[in-house]
């Protein structure tokens, strides 16, 4: 028993082939493209912390939204669930989304979000430079 060397049997690994026959078209379709059909993207989860606040904003947008309509949309959340510190202006055009609060170059307004590679972001004012 403890001292026996007793080899655990093998189990048998299924090989998939990775062309799938679509028998009512007659068309062969590949397995990346049946996952890329299967994993489109329709909404996200993103986060953005607005400078000085304690929490992100969560917000589900679809992919295809604008770093633009990203920045609108945090802000109208924060103003309306009352979040603290009060925002001086909420106009979305005095403010730069970034990637994080130590990264400097601002995202581009019309950047699409399935683009950004990220889904946490970091909302502060324009400097007035």
């Amino acid at each position: 028993m403890h001292g026996g060397s007793r080899a655990s049997p093998r189990l048998a690994v299924a090989h998939t082939n990775p062309a799938v026959i679509n028998v009512s078209a007659g068309n062969v379709v590949t397995a990346s493209d049946a996952r890329e059909k299967q994993y489109k993207l329709t909404k996200l989860l993103v986060n953005v912390t607005i400078q000085n606040s304690l929490g992100p904003v969560n917000l589900v947008m679809s992919p295809e939204n604008t770093v633009g309509e990203l920045i609108r949309a945090a802000i109208e959340i924060y103003v309306k669930e009352k979040r603290r510190p009060l925002l001086n202006r909420s106009d979305p055009l005095c403010y730069e989304l970034h990637y994080s609060q130590f990264s400097m170059e601002s995202l581009r307004k019309e950047e699409k979000l399935v683009n950004l590679g990220c889904r946490s972001f970091f909302l502060c004012p324009k400097s007035s430079t």
